[in-house]
């Protein structure tokens, strides 16, 4: 068994009550400086994130364990997006991973062994499972059709659904919905999220008539959708290298 798919040795951070990070609230005075100190700071790097999406993902190595992710991205060029994922669009939400997302010609000049990281996204975009909240479709369209032609690699740092109250473990790969049984999202999960944000995915399928996927999907992503075996992370002792190169 792989360290991604273990559960957590027993402690505090993975046991008790509620679902908020362990820890003391935040006190007066550190919420005043926090707030001080955004004022005099840029904080360019989360300044540029103007994208975001609200989805679902499955865990590659059990794609039948899924959860809902809201995904912030910087657009670094046209090709390139780097994205912080969340596990929800509230003020306290939890920071659970990060995606990076290439267009069809960054990813065909991977290699095979490294494409087997990433996943589509264009079923999930034709099935309205993936949305852009409080934009309108017309809006989001030239986007969503970017997007039906990208992959993605998406690594979970904190496994909420598990119940952890800090990030436990090493991080898990992430895959995307896909029109097989193990990796159809289920439909509680995708109401619950219609309802919260009032939308309805099932009246948002006709608006994504005529977007299409990449012009020639890659049989290596979405790799266990075809060979059926998944992905998962091990931790292994190692030996500290004990002198540096010569540049």
């Amino acid at each position: 068994m792989a360290s991604s798919d273990k559960v957590p040795v027993a402690c505090p951070a993975n046991h008790g009550e509620g679902k908020e990070p362990m820890g003391d609230p935040t006190k007066t005075t550190t919420a005043m400086l926090d707030r001080g100190t955004a004022m005099m700071q840029s904080l360019k790097p989360i300044r540029q994130m103007s994208l975001h999406v609200c989805s679902f993902a499955c865990y590659s190595h059990d794609p039948g364990c899924q959860i809902e992710v809201h995904i912030y991205g910087h657009r670094v060029n046209q090709d390139f997006l780097q994205c912080a994922v969340y596990d929800s669009n509230s003020s306290k939400a939890h920071l659970i991973g990060i995606e990076y997302i290439v267009s069809e010609k960054l990813f065909e000049s991977l290699s095979p062994e490294e494409q087997k990281l990433w996943h589509s996204h264009d079923y999930e975009i034709q099935k309205a499972l993936l949305v852009t909240p409080r934009v309108p479709e017309l809006v989001a369209k030239p986007e969503l059709k970017n997007l039906a032609k990208s992959y993605g690699k998406f690594w979970c740092t904190w496994q909420l659904d598990r119940g952890d109250r800090l990030p436990l473990g090493v991080p898990s790969l992430m895959v995307s919905p896909q029109d097989v049984n193990l990796g159809r999202i289920k439909p509680e999960l995708v109401k619950k999220r219609d309802e919260e944000h009032g939308i309805s995915s099932e009246s948002l399928k006709p608006s994504r008539d005529g977007i299409s996927g990449p012009e020639k999907k890659n049989l290596v992503a979405d790799y266990w959708v075809r060979f059926r075996k998944g992905f998962a992370l091990d931790v292994v002792e190692t030996d500290m290298k004990r002198t540096a190169p010569f540049p």
